[in-house]
């Protein structure tokens, strides 16, 4: 993943007026000096430990309310339990929660495979890269053409339904992230062929066991139907939940040009990030990433430091002529759907 220790590269910045690490560096000693990379040990197991609690209480209500369709209204909760629940496993990756790798893969295994059935090692890899270099076409995985796709180059050579989708992506986008939640358990399945035997045997076996233990749950609390019924709101709320948390982040954004100058950490984090305004409750709905510019310039940065951070950032970025970009809650949406509305345009007009 992208430390701030990356950055001491000496490239030219996209204005060509000094190098780019040095950029960087004052920054760096600000916030260290204020103290925002120290670790918060007992804010995260606080956090850990109340998510614990209010998971267990949520499948114990399961059992008591599961006779009734009743139990249906429990279902927007664990999907909003499940994404404090990701968030959790996001930041243990980044090494916010801890500095000792074992530890933090521990609690990765624990909140991403065994509680979510979504793979760490998976996920790692794909954000890892995606934090190195963000938005660029040929790097990060986040803008690779898929179902959806982000340049008016992707748009041109997609055939078929696939051209249809992209032609209709902006009101398609929320709709399909109703879907996020199950088709990143499927990519977790799908990554353990990539990854060495002995992390494919403990990633594997917590990813069953996760399934195992789900379909248990939902079996044994309710009948066949309820649990069904349960199960497609649960996942489609936390694949809604975790659309909303990801995608105003850089969709929309610039994008380096694969062929140009090479952006170095400065630049290349805060151009391609949007940060979301709002309150601690838009902090807690989000996980932090809301933060976004300060997320990606310090990723090891624990998440209730991230608030803190931006007053240094901002003047920092305002000092250097960088834009610093933040739009409301509402209005990131409305961007990045116009973005996607934008790049499928030439597709509706032929």
């Amino acid at each position: 993943m992208p430390q701030a220790a990356a950055v001491a590269e000496r490239s030219p910045s996209s204005t060509g007026r000094q190098p780019v690490g040095s950029d960087f560096a004052p920054l760096l000693r600000t916030v260290k000096g204020q103290g925002l990379l120290d670790r918060r040990i007992g804010w995260y197991t606080r956090t850990i430990a109340v998510n614990a609690i209010a998971l267990t209480a949520v499948c114990i209500a399961m059992y008591f309310v599961g006779g009734s369709w009743w139990v249906l209204l429990l279902a927007p909760v664990l999907s909003v339990l499940c994404a404090r629940t990701a968030f959790i496993g996001h930041d243990a990756g980044h090494s916010q929660i801890t500095g000792k790798r074992s530890a933090g893969r521990a609690i990765g295994l624990i909140h991403g495979n065994l509680l979510l059935g979504m793979s760490s090692a998976w996920w790692n890899d794909k954000h890892n890269r995606h934090h190195a270099n963000p938005n660029h076409v040929e790097k990060d995985p986040d803008v690779a053409p898929n179902v959806l796709v982000w340049t008016s180059k992707q748009a041109r050579v997609r055939m078929g339904f696939r051209r249809w989708l992209t032609r209709n992506q902006a009101w398609l986008f929320f709709p399909l992230t109703l879907l996020q939640g199950v088709a990143m358990k499927i990519y977790g399945f799908q990554d353990l062929r990539r990854q060495p035997p002995r992390e494919r045997l403990v990633e594997g076996v917590l990813l069953v066991a996760h399934l195992v233990g789900y379909v248990t749950l939902l079996l044994t609390a309710m009948p066949v139907g309820h649990a069904l019924a349960f199960a497609v709101v649960h996942q489609a709320l936390f694949g809604l939940h975790l659309g909303l948390a990801f995608a105003p982040n850089h969709k929309g954004m610039e994008m380096p040009d694969p062929d140009g100058e090479r952006w170095g950490h400065l630049h290349r984090q805060v151009l391609t990030s949007r940060n979301i305004r709002g309150n601690p409750v838009i902090d807690w709905f989000l996980g932090g990433l809301n933060h976004q510019i300060e997320h990606h310039l310090f990723p090891s940065m624990p998440r209730p430091h991230l608030r803190l951070a931006k007053p240094a950032v901002r003047a920092h970025c305002a000092a250097v002529g960088i834009p610093y970009t933040e739009a409301g809650f509402v209005d990131s949406y409305r961007q990045v759907l116009r973005h996607m509305y934008e790049v499928g345009e030439p597709l509706r007009v032929e």
